[in-house]
């Protein structure tokens, strides 16, 4: 209920810029943002591994 009251908060712009938080729209989740994925560590690794992010494979050396 937490996460849902939250994202709920985001879809209005802040009265100041620095209150802005990102976060990951398919989740909520505010912490572990990847920036240039627009979305968390664990939605990002999931999409990965299934494929469906193009250009980004796991790593092996």
């Amino acid at each position: 209920m937490a996460r849902k009251c939250k994202m709920e908060k985001m879809k209005k712009l802040p009265k100041f810029k620095v209150r802005w938080r990102n976060r990951c729209p398919l989740c909520g989740r505010a912490r572990g943002f990847l920036r240039k994925f627009n979305m968390c560590r664990i939605c990002f690794r999931k999409l990965a591994l299934s494929g469906q992010i193009p250009g980004v494979r796991k790593a092996s050396w």
